[in-house]
């Protein structure tokens, strides 16, 4: 039997497929994350087993030749010391002070929306402006030794000692990173029931189990966001180093990031600084990945 010759005929269409028409629309976006992303990553590691510069003279492969002295330069190492100094006490209180806080602005204080704004200004200020700031207040004869002195406390060089040079850098980067994780913990916390707080004052739990039993595990995912994005933070740390103190005095408070940067672009040597940046690399895929894996954790 014939059919109506009047009936309309669908052609199948390529959008009909769900595979199809799901590369088609993420196209754009994938060929612009290979050009700006993986292609530069993929160049910086194949860099990394060059030598020379990108000059007429052309570069060269050396196979692992910049991991090597990587391993046997005493530099790299006192860096990668600096650098995990640096952020470890630089993560912690950028967790610890923001909670307190975001603890305390989350109940219903005098002027909390003033103190609110005042402690996330810092987040949008300039590095460069605050670093400037830094450097001012801690110079020799600046505000914080004149503060000292009036205490009986002789003057300290703060930027010119291997003691003191670096504590600077972790409070300006703990100062700068202070309003952001506190708005990230008022989020956390206005996410937990209030009825589990009026529960627990049922029972007769005083104010600190509340927050050891029910404030911490609420903010358990949300700590760890933290952490992650606050030690990628203090790990590419460089406008710090580049406008306070330089690197030094001895190369006390030279970080990884400014490392690179003075083996790329003061002493062009870009094979050895591609191999520098693909540990710097490694060091952020793994704590990705660490992130990754605590938060499949917490959704079984």
């Amino acid at each position: 039997m014939r059919g109506n010759k009047n009936t309309p005929r669908y052609s199948k269409s390529w959008l009909d497929n769900d595979a199809i028409a799901a590369w088609v629309f993420l196209a754009p976006a994938a060929i612009i994350l290979g050009i700006f992303l993986l292609y530069p990553i993929a160049y910086l590691f194949y860099l990394s087993f060059t030598t020379g510069s990108f000059t007429s003279a052309g570069i060269r492969w050396v196979g692992l030749r910049n991991y090597l002295r990587l391993i046997l330069n005493p530099d790299f190492w006192q860096v990668l010391g600096n650098t995990a100094y640096f952020t470890i006490a630089t993560v912690i209180p950028s967790l610890i002070i923001p909670l307190g806080l975001a603890a305390l602005l989350n109940r219903a204080v005098i002027l909390r929306d003033f103190f609110r704004s005042a402690y996330f200004l810092p987040s949008i200020t300039s590095l460069v402006a605050a670093g400037l700031g830094f450097r001012w207040l801690f110079q020799t004869n600046g505000p914080v030794n004149a503060f000292l002195g009036s205490f009986g406390i002789e003057p300290i060089p703060w930027l010119g000692s291997t003691t003191w040079a670096m504590p600077v850098l972790i409070l300006l980067s703990i100062w700068k990173q202070l309003g952001f994780n506190m708005v990230v913990f008022l989020a956390g916390l206005q996410a937990i029931p209030p009825s589990r707080y009026e529960a627990a004052e049922i029972d007769g739990a005083n104010a600190w189990q509340q927050f050891w039993h029910i404030t911490l595990p609420g903010l358990r995912p949300t700590l760890i966001f933290a952490t992650i994005t606050t030690a990628i933070f203090t790990l590419r740390s460089f406008e710090q180093v580049y406008v306070v103190t330089g690197g030094g005095p001895l190369n006390s408070t030279n970080l990884l990031v400014y490392y690179i940067y003075q083996e790329a672009f003061a002493q062009f040597d870009f094979g050895y600084a591609a191999a520098a940046a693909t540990v710097l690399l490694a060091v952020a895929l793994i704590l990705v990945y660490l992130q990754l894996r605590t938060w499949s954790e917490e959704s079984d």
